[in-house]
């Protein structure tokens, strides 16, 4: 028994011995190297001074895809606004929202259908017209949108169809001249989200305290609330937001800023950019663009000549 005890204690150490030695020995396999990653290709410049140009309407036609598209679905899908007096704003009597912006898509709903009024107004917020876009939620977006090199990487746009600036809007008692003022150093600006007004108030006077609302209505309870100080953004819109507040005012200061107003469509619907500038064009000549601008922001801005087409962009292969 003595001698069997003896044995298995000598195999257990033998075995014991081997084990440690063994995995002590083993080499443990390499660490795998992570594979090299070829640095991201820049960014193409983008080139603002030919940001203007969009597709010429040579050879638009109804028998397009994305026209295709939209007369299957029986109506123009448009992104508006509805709180921007003269541009998009719903009459309170009526209840249609109607305004400058609205004539435009308007104009394109009877060049596709014969009809202006086989038209959905999708009402959408500033930051959502890029989005909605994309994303094919409406055909056409007509809501005082800029057209710059940037937006062009997202969506695509028909020709300039106005053109504005930016000001600001103050009480009707502020001393402030222009926006660089010092008077309105520490003063609430409002702007609204997702435009390039908030972008260029922060360079014109960055002395400001900017705060933002999503919509142009959302800027005016703020400036009416005593919450933000002033407004700044397109006159378009300014002049619509003294005319519904006789305590305020715009500030007569040259624009510092130049607001191109393009309608925007998916960057995929080059044949409706070209169908739509066709239609502008048309506007243009027979007297509709002036009579919607005569009916809707002559009073308060002035005279002013349709802007001319820029074109020259080349069509995707």
């Amino acid at each position: 028994m003595k001698k069997l005890i003896a044995a298995s204690v000598a195999v257990l150490m033998t075995v014991t011995a081997c084990s440690s030695g063994a995995y002590d020995a083993t080499e443990l396999p390499p660490k795998p190297q992570p594979k090299a990653v070829a640095p991201p290709a820049p960014a193409k410049p983008c080139d603002d001074s030919k940001a203007l140009q969009s597709y010429a309407p040579a050879g638009a036609s109804l028998d397009t895809p994305a026209l295709k598209r939209i007369i299957g679905h029986g109506r123009l899908i448009a992104g508006v606004s509805a709180d921007s007096l003269h541009l998009g704003s719903r009459n309170p009597i009526s209840g249609q929202v109607e305004g400058f912006d609205i004539d435009m898509v308007k104009a394109v709903a009877k060049a596709i259908f014969g009809d202006e009024n086989k038209i959905e107004l999708r009402v959408i917020s500033s930051p959502q017209r890029i989005p909605v876009l994309q994303n094919h939620t409406v055909d056409i977006v007509a809501r005082n949108m800029t057209i710059n090199c940037a937006r062009w990487g997202q969506i695509a746009f028909s020709a300039e169809y106005y053109h504005s600036g930016q000001k600001t809007l103050v009480p009707l008692d502020s001393t402030a001249k222009t926006t660089k003022d010092p008077v309105l150093n520490g003063k609430t600006i409002c702007a609204p989200a997702g435009s390039t007004s908030l972008d260029n108030l922060k360079k014109e006077n960055p002395q400001v305290i900017p705060i933002t609302a999503d919509t142009d209505t959302g800027c005016l309870v703020l400036f009416q609330s005593g919450k933000a100080y002033g407004i700044s953004g397109d006159d378009t819109v300014l002049a619509g937001d003294a005319a519904q507040d006789p305590y305020a005012k715009v500030l007569q200061e040259k624009a510092f800023s130049a607001e191109p107003y393009g309608l925007g469509m998916n960057s995929e619907d080059t044949d409706l950019v070209q169908f739509v500038n066709q239609v502008l064009e048309q506007m243009k000549a027979d007297g509709r663009w002036a009579a919607s601008y005569e009916k809707w922001l002559e009073p308060d801005l002035g005279k002013a000549k349709p802007p001319a087409p820029v074109y020259g962009r080349p069509l995707p292969r």
